[in-house]
């Protein structure tokens, strides 16, 4: 029997934000049902709002940065139990059989993982995410969330904790390594405290000073306007990795030069327009240009470990249920420091 919960809809591309229930389904044998108590506003949580990224499917309910309370769990259910705390990411099923799916990689699932809002499940039904205040999953997609992180500031690691944490990770990213990251904000700043507690040597890139000191607060050792070219000069050959995190168009030159022989550029933000690249800024000195997806649930359980283990979360902004229509527009203003976290108990229906 389905039952329902009070969410944040979207009727259509680009409407505000309207509170009313929602459908969740029934608890299957695997399942767990969660109280949802927050879930953190992603940048893509916009453009997908706002049908920037193609065709979606309405209404929707966004959010794929969630934490909350095991509510209930189903018969065969062995991993949690009512009361535990968890988190749930970007994906809420995918095969399970495919090669991918058994390494722990289920983002690349051959048959497509299913995302946790605007996709469609494996029963054609579309799934509507965490913007809501419960939420049931198979409890293969969800992750513990240990001690020692409030549920406010472990909801955006399920996004942007992981997607900084796994580049950085395949890398090699460790004591000695110089590590650049590119844009200050939600992703951003994850990416800096992640890194500075892999033991690397940080600093972040940006389009000016303006938060400097915020960066260092964090863990970067230097921050460098993008727009000072004797600074960046002065970076040349000099970082094992950049970890690009904005959706800008970038001079691919200019921040290829700032990589060492053999080293690493890796992109997570995703802009509009293709990446323009000299095969011989890659090939004469053996740097790699890289892509990054999310992480797998074994990686994401791995990130969230590591983070409670250093003692951090996101930095977050809680916000009511009907703040959400402003933060979007001060999220796409950059104005928010560093990702804005929705308290879903202020939804109302």
């Amino acid at each position: 029997m389905t039952t329902t919960t009070p969410a944040l809809v979207a009727d259509t591309a680009g409407a505000p934000f309207v509170q009313r229930l929602v459908e969740r389904r029934e608890v299957g044998a695997n399942d767990v049902a969660i109280d949802v108590k927050f879930a953190g506003i992603c940048h893509s949580d916009i453009h997908q709002v706002r049908e920037e990224w193609g065709s979606a499917i309405f209404p929707m309910v966004p959010g794929h940065e969630v934490a909350g309370i095991v509510s209930a769990v189903g018969a065969d259910v062995t991993a949690f139990k009512v009361g535990d705390r968890v988190g749930v990411g970007c994906m809420v099923d995918s095969c399970g059989e495919c090669e991918f799916c058994l390494d722990g990689f289920e983002q690349h699932c051959t048959r497509g993982a299913v995302m946790t809002y605007n996709g469609l499940g494996y029963d054609g039904e579309p799934t509507l995410g965490g913007y809501s205040q419960s939420l049931v999953v198979s409890e293969r997609f969800a992750c513990p969330i240990p001690e020692g992180i409030s549920l406010a500031e472990a909801a955006p690691l399920l996004c942007a904790g992981i997607t900084t944490y796994s580049p950085l990770r395949r890398w090699g990213v460790g004591p000695g390594s110089k590590v650049a990251v590119i844009g200050m904000g939600g992703l951003g700043h994850m990416g800096v405290k992640i890194a500075h507690a892999m033991g690397a040597e940080v600093t972040v890139l940006s389009r000016s000073l303006a938060k400097a000191d915020d960066s260092r607060a964090l863990g970067a050792t230097d921050h460098l306007a993008t727009s000072d070219k004797d600074a960046l000069k002065a970076r040349s050959s000099y970082f094992d990795v950049i970890l690009n995190t904005v959706s800008a168009d970038l001079d691919m030159g200019t921040y290829l030069r700032l990589v060492k022989p053999r080293g690493v550029f890796v992109s997570v933000g995703l802009p509009t327009e293709p990446y323009s690249v000299r095969p011989g800024a890659l090939i004469g000195t053996s740097k790699v240009m890289a892509g990054s997806n999310i992480g797998g649930i074994p990686e994401t359980v791995e990130m969230l470990q590591f983070c409670a283990d250093h003692g951090f979360g996101a930095t977050v902004e809680t916000i009511n249920a009907d703040e959400v229509d402003a933060a979007y527009e001060k999220v796409v203003a950059g104005e928010v420091r560093y990702r804005y976290v929705i308290d879903v108990s202020t939804i109302s229906a």
